[in-house]
């Protein structure tokens, strides 16, 4: 129980603060510890960082393939709009999800390339996933392409957009802005021939 106490805390410091800003021992002291207590949990500043980071990752993948566990051929648009508007909820909504955000744009220098391999492996998890419904679209007849590559990635793209809204403005009206723009120009190219 007190290591997952100890990562709860670690996650808002590090998300209000980011990884220089967070102190271990404001850490330890708001879960009621000693810092040298807190290596018997995590072997450092680090490794509780990587593994906060993982737990939010983890967060991230299981929401979104839940969410592609319950989509069917029928209705793509609704769906996709769907999967749209929950990755804005849940980075506005939810801290693991903001601080994973933070840190897949802004890492820490020497932490860098570990996170990157993180946020890669996220998204191929991910565009496997949604790649194979774009192929039961295509196969469906519900949307047109010869290969479920190219709408999943210009799909992508637009969820890339979303997020670096997400983490650079957070301007509500922007966001519905590129986010239409970009939704209208994906869904005319996939639906006419």
């Amino acid at each position: 129980m007190k290591r997952k106490e100890i990562k709860d805390v670690a996650l808002k410091f590090f998300t209000i603060h980011g990884y220089e800003g967070a102190s271990l021992s404001q850490i330890a002291e708001q879960v009621g510890m000693r810092k040298q207590s807190l290596y018997a949990h995590f072997k450092g500043k680090d490794d509780l960082f990587l593994q906060v980071l993982h737990d939010a990752k983890e967060a991230e993948i299981s929401s979104i393939l839940h969410y592609l566990s319950k989509v069917d051929t029928l209705n793509p648009k609704a769906d996709l709009l769907g999967y749209l508007q929950l990755v804005i909820d849940l980075f506005q909504q939810s801290e693991q999800l903001k601080f994973w955000l933070r840190m897949s744009f802004f890492p820490p220098l020497h932490l860098a390339i570990a996170i990157s391999e993180e946020v890669i492996d996220t998204e191929e998890k991910i565009q496997t996933v949604l790649e194979s419904k774009f192929q039961e679209w295509i196969d469906a007849k519900a949307i047109m392409e010869d290969t479920a590559s190219v709408p999943t990635l210009a799909f992508l793209g637009i969820v890339d957009s979303i997020m670096l809204e997400l983490a650079y403005g957070n301007n509500e009206q922007r966001l519905n802005d590129k986010l239409n723009a970009s939704w209208t120009v994906f869904w005319r190219g996939i639906t006419q021939q």
